[in-house]
């Protein structure tokens, strides 16, 4: 079991006899080089967070970039339980309809929910938490003590974009716990589909009391700025107005928790670029932007579905299909990227696609960049070694073929 990608630029070029089994989990990307050249559109069995279906699977940049943006790929929740249903290898392990939002939603209705959510979700918003953020972040290094062994998923990676996210929306914190807990189920495979509807219906009720509490008391968070956002008269309807808050409240967690796990791990074993990085604090933006593209929080985009054939490259793929493009083989495609198993915090042309592409691109882009540089910054400026504290193949990334994430990474910072 290795613990990420091969240090070698150029990694072994067989796939795993499973390709998308435990090994391939352990280190996707030699699986990806062969699937780029030999099978770059293929039909796979695949288990994301509720069921196991049969699916494509697009690796090329390219392709993935293309598909990202075309609308004859649906994400529509009302259509998408058929065609689970339909390729699923045990129809009754499905976790029922994702709740209807932007992430599954197509035009029109996309269209008007992104609008409204973006009067209220603002780069100025983002902007005006920097001091806030900048404070969390000096709290939790502080808690660090150096020279000792923590566990830097639990403690900061994990802690950091909840405390973040929970600020913005305008969350208790002593709601925290719960907020992780449930973030737990939704994005384990392990859970059954009865533990993801339970974890769905408790972040609703939770939400809607949230709601209801800024409804009688409006303050300056999220929240209450979604209550009230309009475009030309239109509001979000109360459903539209939850589904929309779940969405935010879970996207924007996970994958800054992944940001910054492997970001760690990356700088850990890229001294070189660790030490580039502490001398030339100038370098952290486009550095955050190379440890996106380097391990992507997302390894496989959320679903999505044919309604029409669709054809990628050689390949046609029919109409009611499911499909997954990943974003850690287009992250790595040598067609885009000089070097692309390379570190390289200093890379000029990064067309990465880990906040995706087209009119699902991540409305929460702005806030986990601040989060990552932030966060890096703090840790680079205030100890200059990093270890890990265990063999580096020890090391388990999470058993799931959704996200890119580390179980857990003991460490030790002085």
């Amino acid at each position: 079991m290795t613990s990420g990608p091969t240090p070698a630029d150029s990694p072994a070029a067989t796939a795993p006899e499973t390709v998308f089994g435990p090994t391939f989990l352990q280190n996707p990307y030699p699986a990806y080089d062969v699937l780029r050249t030999e099978a770059p559109v293929g039909r796979h069995v695949v288990k994301t967070l509720a069921s196991e279906v049969n699916a494509w699977v697009v690796t090329r940049h390219e392709d993935v970039r293309a598909l990202l943006a075309d609308p004859s790929l649906s994400k529509d929740a009302l259509g998408l339980p058929r065609i689970v249903e339909r390729h699923a290898l045990h129809p009754d392990g499905s976790a029922g309809s994702n709740p209807r939002s932007m992430l599954f939603s197509d035009p029109p209705d996309h269209t008007r929910l992104r609008r409204i959510v973006s009067k209220a979700f603002t780069m100025r918003r983002v902007e005006r938490m920097r001091p806030w953020i900048e404070q969390l972040a000096d709290d939790l290094v502080d808690e660090i003590v150096p020279g000792a062994e923590f566990d830097l998923m639990e403690q900061i990676a994990l802690a950091f974009p909840i405390y973040v996210i929970g600020a913005l929306l305008g969350v208790p914190a002593a709601d925290f716990a719960d907020l992780r807990r449930w973030n737990g189920v939704l994005t384990s495979v392990e859970a059954g589909a009865a533990e993801k509807r339970e974890a769905i219906g408790l972040s609703y009720a939770h939400l809607e009391s949230v709601v209801a509490a800024k409804r009688r008391a409006p303050a300056d968070d999220l929240v209450s700025a979604l209550i009230e956002a309009e475009e030309d008269g239109d509001r979000l309807d109360g459903g539209e107005l939850i589904s929309s808050l779940f969405l935010l409240m879970n996207a924007g967690y996970e994958t800054t928790a992944n940001l910054i796990g492997s970001g760690v791990l990356a700088l850990i074993q890229h001294p070189d670029q660790q030490r580039r990085l502490r001398e030339d604090p100038a370098l952290l933006s486009g550095a955050v932007e190379e440890l996106l593209r380097y391990e992507s929080p997302l390894n496989l985009a959320t679903i999505r579905y044919t309604t029409r054939p669709v054809q990628v490259g050689e390949v046609v793929i029919p109409a009611d299909e499911i499909v997954f493009v990943s974003l850690c083989a287009a992250n790595r495609d040598p067609a885009v990227f000089d070097r692309p198993h390379a570190l390289d915090v200093g890379r000029k042309k990064n067309q990465h696609l880990s906040f995706g592409h087209g009119i699902h691109h991540c409305i929460g882009a702005p806030l986990a960049r601040l989060e990552g540089e932030v966060l890096f910054g703090r840790l680079l400026g205030r100890f200059r070694h990093w270890e890990l504290a265990v063999p580096a193949e020890h090391l388990v990334w999470r058993h799931s073929l959704q996200f890119r994430g580390l179980a857990s990474l003991p460490v030790r910072m002085s």
